[in-house]
């Protein structure tokens, strides 16, 4: 029997695939480390051999992909000054590969069958964990925390955070009857529940505020494109202001209380400190990639024994741009941060300044929670990680992203509300009529 392309590569048609490529991705990103080299090789064998379906659709814009190309060819060469060349020869080729990825499921899934596939995953994942039910001590603060089958209760907090997030920009953009509600509300209780007992600040914090986010981007279809630039760019600088005021009349150290943290942020300041000091041996082009954490190297070796990780693996200095600096120097840490910089304006800009599409308002919530989070996590550096793929799924999106019509579509255009449901599909895209653009 033979299998139609469209079922396999076409976004219009291959739901049920790559929904599940997307849950099979979530896995193994998840629990690589307790299955070993079966899951990785499942995640390549869901995505690689796509290109051989139909390779021509993969070079077709190829150029849009430059900047995430070239970071990844500066990783690669990285060997050749790299303090661990054996290691990071490996793990980069592995970051290359992970990329590689990332793109042929940009231009083989929407965002909508990505939403689904979390979903499936997330929840897959999630139910693991309770079976194992595993907690951990931070002999830090001297907490107990849910970790289920994770090694961190920040692994599992950011796993939580996005069953909410993606429930939620599912029920809001693309549910269709009450059967979807009916699926979503198991995966966005046992998310928040999930959430609550890992005790993991950082999650907590940052998904309120990119679900509120969202929601006025949502909002935003209600005007027109003028009125759009004109609000964002006055919230834009009321957000710098505030933050600004925030900062110097101590507003944070109260933020960082409600969540059970002190100004230190449980000894990351500190790490900071020590991951700055390193920079400085070599500014410009780093250690290698993945070149620090090196078993048998004094610094490493000394950290590791400050914050008792015993196991001597799966650590990090907390901060993707001194993790980047630490590795590759600074002209890797330019060079991700363009690139996350780049991702997240694009998908603004289409949102706010291009016609409204729920796909781009989506994914600027994925890169708002990745960039809240770059700076206390490191989830964009690594292979095998739900944070860099998404990173790199929602820039390779920035190439192409079709119109799509949602349930906000309908719900929020005045112009297309006036002439009624029916009346609708035909009008799907285009900017509000309540001003001129």
């Amino acid at each position: 029997m033979k299998i139609p392309k469209s079922l396999l590569i076409d976004p219009e048609k291959n739901s049920v695939y790559g929904a599940f490529a997307v849950a099979v991705s979530i896995w193994a990103f998840s629990y690589s480390v307790i299955f070993g080299q079966v899951l990785i090789l499942a995640y390549y064998a869901v995505w690689l051999p796509l290109i051989l379906v139909d390779y021509r659709r993969f070079l077709r814009r190829l150029s849009s992909a430059w900047l995430p190309l070239l970071f990844a060819a500066y990783v690669c060469f990285s060997v050749f000054w790299s303090q661990a060349p054996g290691v990071t020869a490996r793990t980069s080729i592995q970051y290359f590969s992970h990329i590689a990825c990332a793109y042929v499921a940009a231009r083989t899934v929407s965002v909508r069958t990505l939403t689904i596939g979390a979903l499936v995953g997330i929840f897959v994942v999630l139910i693991y964990s309770l079976k194992v039910g595993n907690y951990s001590e931070d002999v830090l603060d001297g907490t107990v925390n849910f970790v289920g089958a994770f090694a961190s209760k920040n692994q599992i907090g950011f796993v939580g955070s996005l069953g909410i997030y993606f429930c939620f920009v599912f029920l809001a953009f693309y549910r269709r009857g009450r059967l979807s509600l009916i699926l979503a509300v198991p995966v966005v209780l046992l998310s928040a529940y999930v959430l609550v007992v890992s005790h993991s600040a950082t999650s907590m914090a940052s998904i309120p505020a990119v679900l509120a986010l969202v929601a006025l981007l949502a909002m935003s279809k209600l005007l027109s494109r003028r009125y759009r630039r004109v609000i964002f760019l006055i919230g834009a600088g009321l957000l710098v202001v505030t933050a600004f005021v925030a900062l110097n009349l101590g507003l944070m150290d109260f933020v960082l209380a409600l969540f059970g943290k002190d100004s230190t942020l449980t000894g990351r300041t500190y790490l900071w400190a020590q991951g700055w000091n390193a920079v400085q041996k070599s500014p410009i082009l780093g250690v290698g990639y993945a070149a620090y954490w090196v078993q048998g190297f004094a610094e490493a070796e000394r950290l590791w024994n400050e914050f008792y990780i015993t196991n001597r693996t799966g650590f990090h200095f907390h901060n993707t741009y001194i993790e980047a600096l630490v590795e590759l120097g600074f002209v890797g840490a330019t060079l991700v941060s363009l690139i996350m910089l780049r991702t997240l304006y694009g998908h603004v800009s289409a949102v706010i300044f291009r016609t409204w599409q729920a796909d781009s308002v989506i994914l600027v919530g994925v890169m708002v929670l990745l960039l809240i989070r770059s700076f206390v996590e490191v989830e964009i550096l690594n292979p095998y990680i739900m944070g860099s793929f998404l990173m790199y799924f929602s820039f390779f999106k920035l190439a192409r992203l079709p119109v799509t019509r949602t349930r906000w579509s309908q719900a929020l255009e005045p112009a297309e509300a006036a002439r009624g449901a029916a009346d609708w599909p035909r009008h799907a895209g285009r900017p509000a009529a309540a001003g001129p653009s």
